[in-house]
């Protein structure tokens, strides 16, 4: 049928007026949010950002979910990217709004976590003169960013907004900073939709590695007689878990992970040695030191790992390092073989090249190896007074809880300290993504929000929170949140009256001058959950963990606080001290 030239016209004036649309920039920046499929944005209203709030109000495809404090609304976005790999969004007010949140934003820098932090600002014409809850957003956030930007213009919003998510989520994540004035919020603009595509001259992250250094790499791994596979969260970060799970299946390599790494490997698995480092294993920790050639991937060889580098240094090793970011490459430790790219893109190139050229490791000098490894193996460095039934060891929670929940789809999160160290030593996280902490900056009271981010977006899935009584203190407000929203998450905090890690170093570098650690004036835990409308729970007896999980996990519906009653004396063991080399280590109290 022949379309008559009025039709015609009538689509061009519709398609006119649409590519004209003219909008505010707080519904643009709506727009621009629904476009990159974000379900979730926490935050905290203000004066800055109410036009931002009132187009929220008029939408209904993202739940903006209100927190009690800033902070927690960064931590609860960082806990949804860690746990879903998506870019996690939060949104505060100009000034105090902006300082609460540093720590959240400092946190989600450190452990390269893909965030969009939306910020309000003063009205342009008032930036720089002291205006109310006014602070130089751009300059105190710059330092702890992967980038930030200071939106003057409406018409830039949809671009910036787009350049924000891409500059988060490729290359080594990291959090991105929108600082929009108010009056940009209220400007209106033509709108012809969100851009498809974003092209940055100064911002191109290399994705594949170099195919000949790889190729070295592969002849270095299958001529090792002492062969160590070496991974951080940046495994889980670019996805490749299943790539690294296939290395090792094909050369059958011992493999380790850091703190940030764990899941990256399955924990039951004969071939993983545990976690490495300051709290690491023993078998995990030699070999780190004894190893001929050292395959890292996406790890940065930081201090709480090696320890101190001229220890490290002492022994010759071939080491080849891949990574997204180079300036990650050689930072702490001289490489041999850099690769830069993505962890996922290398560890697949290097499978193919295995497979291609039929190459086998030296299976003699490997069971040689994997005989010294057992060796270290069987000291049994994770050992603690199970038989004792005067006291909860918190050791002895942390298993409990793992029998427990092996088969189950689990999710666990921590805070900060000892019960962050026992949790990553005693709970066996077979599957990436499942253990949620604070690696690199170590920030107390960051469980909750975790927790409760990650609820959210994985509603069927049992979420607990492993915390001290310290750390729980920092964010607890939030046990608000969790009423509002109905996040049912578990709360074991192992409440040992000290600010548990303090009171360790206090006890071994200060000659026990416990200045400062001892909680003298807690709350009543259990009264405390009950006044926000969620369980308490007391548990004051070994034989009484096991039926308090029990009965936590079977109320499904309701958050549940359980204040384990641990003896205040234990300490987090293998322990290697400031200064000192990996393999130096304090296996318990026969060593002080």
């Amino acid at each position: 049928m022949e379309i008559s030239k009025a039709e015609v016209a009538s689509a061009a004036a519709a398609s006119a007026a649409h590519a004209s649309q003219e909008l505010r920039g707080a519904e643009i920046l709506v727009k621009a949010l629904q476009a990159e499929n974000v379900k979730f944005v926490w935050g905290y209203p203000g004066g800055a950002v109410l036009h931002i709030y009132d187009a929220f109000y008029k939408q209904d495809t993202i739940q903006h979910v209100l927190v009690r404090h800033e902070q927690a609304a960064v931590h609860a976005a960082d806990g949804y990217a860690r746990a879903t790999g998506d870019v996690g969004v939060a949104l505060v007010t100009s000034g105090p709004g902006v300082t609460n949140a540093v720590t959240g934003i400092a946190t989600a820098f450190m452990d390269s976590i893909p965030m969009v932090i939306i910020t309000g600002q003063v009205p342009t014409p008032a930036i720089g003169l002291d205006a109310f809850q006014e602070c130089d957003t751009v300059g105190i956030t710059r330092p702890i960013v992967k980038h930030n930007f200071l939106v003057k213009d409406v018409r830039q919003l949809a671009e910036v907004m787009k350049k924000a998510f891409h500059i988060a989520r490729s290359g080594r994540p990291g959090p991105v900073v929108v600082d929009i004035p108010k009056d940009v919020s209220f400007h209106k603009t033509a709108y012809a939709g969100y851009p498809e595509s974003v092209t940055m001259r100064s911002y191109n992250p290399v994705r594949k590695g170099h195919g000949g250094q790889i190729r070295k790499a592969l002849q270095l791994l299958m001529s090792a007689k002492r062969p160590y596979i070496y991974t951080g969260g940046g495994v889980l970060l670019g996805n490749a878990t299943q790539e690294l799970r296939t290395l090792v299946d094909l050369l059958g390599y011992p493999v380790t992970n850091t703190l940030m790494g764990l899941g990256a490997y399955p924990a039951t698995d004969r071939r993983f040695l545990g976690m490495l480092g300051m709290h690491g294993t023993i078998e995990a920790n030699n070999a780190m030191q004894n190893c001929d050639v050292l395959l890292a991937v996406g790890a940065r060889f930081d201090d709480r790992v090696i320890g101190n580098p001229k220890h490290f240094a002492q022994n010759e090793r071939k080491i080849i390092h891949v990574d997204i970011d180079p300036s990650s490459i050689s930072k702490r430790v001289k490489v041999d073989i850099p690769i830069v790219g993505d962890v996922k893109d290398v560890l697949s190139e290097l499978i193919s090249m295995i497979k291609e050229s039929g190459a086998k490791p030296d299976a003699n000098a490997l069971a040689g190896w994997w005989e010294a490894i057992e060796g270290w193996r069987k000291r049994d460095c994770l050992k603690y007074d199970r038989a004792n039934q005067d006291v909860i060891k918190p050791q002895y929670v942390i298993e409990t809880l793992w029998n427990m929940t092996r088969d189950a789809d689990t999710y666990v999160t921590s805070d900060v300290g000892q019960h962050q160290m026992w949790a990553a030593q005693y709970y066996k996280f077979n599957e990436p993504r499942r253990w949620i902490n604070s690696g690199g900056l170590g920030t107390m009271g960051v469980g909750i929000p975790y927790a409760m981010g990650i609820k959210l977006a994985k509603p069927d899935s049992e979420v607990y929170c492993v915390t001290g009584e310290g750390s729980v203190q920092m964010c607890i407000q939030e046990l608000s949140t969790c009423l509002q929203y109905n996040t049912p998450i578990k709360i074991l905090s192992l409440n040992n009256r000290y600010l548990g890690m303090v009171r360790q170093w206090q006890e071994i570098e200060y000659s026990g001058r416990y200045s400062h650690s001892y909680m003298d004036a807690l709350p009543n835990f259990v009264k405390l959950a009950e006044a926000y409308g969620h369980v308490g729970m007391l548990i004051e007896r070994p034989q009484d963990v096991e039926p308090a999980l029990r009965e936590a996990r079977r109320l499904k519906d309701r958050t549940v606080f359980m204040d384990f009653r641990t003896d205040p004396t234990e300490n987090v063991f293998p322990m290697v001290q400031a200064g000192k080399g990996i393999t130096e280590m304090l296996l318990g109290a026969e060593d002080l």
